[in-house]
């Protein structure tokens, strides 16, 4: 089984955006909390992502591809509303692929970057449009915006 080490990081300048071009992204979750199911499609292509308990910025996942028709009767029938939809760039630095993303409908205004580590120690040049660190704030986690959608967090 493999593990995810990622940081996250709200982004503070538009200067990411310079020869960026993204795909935009459908996610829904048949299951939220300590461990999560994500059915997700970008382009033509989806898959099935289940993922353990976070333990600082780690946590197990597995991830596997699905038919692509198989994924959007999961997101039609069996995933939480609203679905959480997005355009994800990537745009590298300092030899690492960040990933930002800029979320739509029920998370229009919300922008994240986020980096893949192979270990939680490993040093890392932050690009300079890299606003605070988001990392363990569950707030900024996709399957938390389906009950608390950024557009309603001040009304929250």
């Amino acid at each position: 089984m493999a593990t995810e080490i990622e940081r996250k990081f709200l982004v503070s300048t538009d200067a990411w955006r310079e020869g960026a071009t993204g795909k935009q992204y459908c996610q829904g979750y048949i299951c939220r909390g300590d461990r999560t199911v994500r059915v997700r499609i970008a382009g033509d292509q989806a898959w099935l992502t289940i993922k353990g308990a976070s333990v600082g910025i780690a946590r197990l996942e597995c991830e596997y591809a699905i038919p692509l028709e198989d994924a959007e009767d999961l997101l039609a029938q069996l995933c939480d509303r609203p679905l959480i939809t997005k355009i994800r760039y990537k745009i590298p630095n300092a030899g690492l692929i960040w990933e930002v993303d800029e979320f739509l409908g029920d998370n229009q205004g919300l922008i994240l970057a986020e980096v893949e580590l192979d270990t939680p120690e490993q040093a890392i040049a932050l690009p300079p449009w890299i606003g605070p660190e988001v990392s363990e704030d569950r707030r900024y986690y996709n399957a938390y915006l389906v009950d608390h959608p950024y557009t309603q967090w001040e009304t929250d």
